[in-house]
């Protein structure tokens, strides 16, 4: 069953990157980030509803930071760093999630270190560093029209969170329905991201004159329900069945989703970026495999 998950996980997460793309082609990253969670939240609030007195109120301050940590700030992160950065790097940039949730893992909750896990991390790092300081962003086929390989430094930061996130999740709500956990760390975060939303961006405006609008609305609207709500309560659950690491190693899978939507869409992939992947994946790789 765990596997399954993961294969499915990996599928959702893959297509998000392309669908972030495109609804920037008409929303502002900040625009896109608090859709995103907003539409999200209220999916699943009639879940947070019912499974609100399952949560001990002394929890609630776990669920807000992982939800803050590994929701709200990651969802701004990647919308800003798509801007100027191909989707497919940036779903390639995603792998760093591996290495953050064992390094988080380590210096918060007590997660043992081998020496080569330690190769591992450094590993991923490198090949972050040869993604965006030697590939470049692949920027013509950006949103923009333009590039900065260095917006890939968004993503590390929104790996870190779900680093974060993730360790949190394991170590607090084990035994809790996943779809409680979603749901109400997703309600106390949606309200401010939809308060914000109305009233402090052009949102409505702009879904009520600008062209397409409504286009690019159904594709963070499908960015929300599948990579937000449904493949979150997934997740979640697939925490709770295995173990932290496993569940964040479907990033095995997403980097070659999202490189596949990104060629479809026109990115250029080159040499570089190849290497950088390569060395990224082999992270994960030796990070998972590690004793």
């Amino acid at each position: 069953m765990a596997w399954v998950l993961l294969v499915v996980l990996a599928a959702i997460w893959g297509t998000s990157f392309i669908l972030m793309k495109k609804g920037l082609l008409v929303f502002s990253a900040v625009e896109l980030g608090a859709t995103r969670v907003t539409v999200a939240a209220l999916l699943l609030l009639p879940f947070a509803l019912q499974h609100v007195r399952r949560v001990e109120r002394s929890r609630f301050k776990w669920l807000l930071l992982s939800g803050v940590v590994g929701t709200l700030i990651p969802a701004f992160l990647f919308a800003y760093a798509e801007t100027k950065l191909a989707s497919g790097l940036a779903g390639v940039l995603n792998a760093l999630t591996v290495a953050f949730t064992l390094l988080v893992g380590a210096l918060l909750f007590g997660q043992r270190i081998t020496w080569l896990r330690a190769v591992g991390i450094a590993a991923g790092l490198l090949g972050t560093v040869v993604l965006m300081g030697l590939g470049g962003s692949g920027g013509e086929a950006t949103p923009t029209g333009q590039g900065n390989a260095w917006y890939g430094l968004y993503i590390v930061l929104a790996t870190l969170g779900y680093g974060v996130s993730i360790n949190i999740i394991k170590h607090h709500f084990h035994g809790i329905p996943s779809v409680a956990v979603t749901g109400l760390l997703l309600m106390l975060i949606g309200g401010p991201a939809a308060l914000y939303l109305l009233l402090g961006t052009d949102f409505l405006y702009k879904l009520q004159h600008v062209p397409g609008a409504w286009t690019a609305f159904g594709y963070i609207a499908l960015l929300a329900t599948l990579s937000t709500a449904v493949a979150m309560v997934l997740f979640n659950k697939l925490i709770q069945q295995s173990t932290a690491l496993f569940a964040s190693s479907n990033t095995y899978l997403v980097p070659i989703m999202a490189l596949i939507w990104g060629r479809l869409d026109g990115e250029v992939i080159n040499g570089w970026h190849l290497l950088g992947m390569g060395i990224i994946l082999l992270s994960v790789f030796i990070i998972n495999r590690a004793k």
